[in-house]
């Protein structure tokens, strides 16, 4: 049990960092007030059209989506992950020298961090990663729970190939 709730508590730790990180990001940001700057802060911006767009990510980088990668220090590395963006779950078909890999999607925190496949959604089968990979856009502003089910969820249960995002709202223009 109470390895269980220090999953739990690591993992909220980590997205209240993350989130924390993210509000944090702008590098003249202080306590005082500047008025002197106030107009060029929050007046007419043009949109940066470049930021407005959505990402595709790849899970796990170079590394894709495989056995023994420590997915959620990859998603703390990545963040900020916003609304749209693609995750892209790339992964080899099962053969004699993988293992087979899949995604699923857990509706609860505490689901997710019991593993519990059987209440889990399976999102993409052994065969979906191939190629250009299974791709899962982030629509909803809420935490997304993803993990392999694979052997029961083995996979899922020994820590590492599993993960969660909170997509943020896109900023409208860029902070100077």
């Amino acid at each position: 049990m109470a390895l269980k709730l220090g999953h739990g508590v690591m993992i909220l730790v980590i997205i209240s960092a993350s989130m924390f990180s993210v509000s944090m990001a702008n590098k003249d940001w202080s306590f005082g007030f500047n008025y002197t700057d106030w107009w060029s802060r929050f007046g007419n911006h043009p949109q940066n059209k470049t930021q407005q767009q959505p990402k595709q990510i790849v899970v796990g980088g170079s590394e894709h989506w495989h056995y023994g990668f420590n997915y959620t220090d990859w998603a703390f590395k990545s963040a900020p992950f916003y609304l749209n963006d693609t995750l892209v779950f790339k992964y080899d078909a099962p053969n004699a020298t993988s293992f087979p890999h899949s995604v699923y999607m857990f509706k609860s925190f505490g689901s997710f961090l019991k593993c519990d496949i059987e209440k889990a959604k399976m999102l993409a089968n052994p065969m979906q990663g191939t190629g250009e990979g299974f791709k899962f856009v982030l629509k909803r502003w809420k935490p997304h729970y993803f993990a392999c089910g694979e052997r029961n969820g083995f996979h899922c249960n020994n820590g590492t190939m599993k993960f969660a995002v909170m997509p943020m709202i896109r900023p409208f223009w860029q902070w100077p």
